[in-house]
């Protein structure tokens, strides 16, 4: 349990990278720019640490779909960027993936 906590971290701090980067201005706003370093390195890290339990491909697909959704929520109430329907759907799809890899896989932990 303690290894998909350490999974969530490793997302939540993308998340916050990812919303930062924007904000950066391309690196050329200081606070920001430092968000996104510490974010992604943090992200990496706790990332790193989760492939000891969790299956890589596993592991990446939770972190990658998981962090696509958070964004978009960022997108949404940050940037006020809604999503069409073929984004949504996407979307969906995505959610659809993360649930069926953590509800019905079956693949071997190390």
């Amino acid at each position: 349990m303690k290894h998909w906590l350490i999974l969530l971290l490793a997302i939540v701090a993308e998340t916050i990278a990812t919303s930062a980067l924007k904000a950066s201005a391309g690196f050329s706003r200081l606070m920001p720019s430092i968000i996104v370093v510490v974010g992604y390195g943090v992200s990496f890290y706790c990332l790193s640490l989760t492939l000891r339990v969790i299956p890589i491909g596993i592991a990446y697909a939770v972190w990658s779909g998981v962090g696509i959704l958070l964004i978009t929520l960022v997108g949404v109430v940050l940037y006020r960027q809604i999503p069409d329907w073929p984004a949504a759907l996407g979307l969906l799809l995505i959610l659809a993936g993360i649930l069926v890899i953590n509800l019905f896989s079956k693949m071997p932990q190390p």
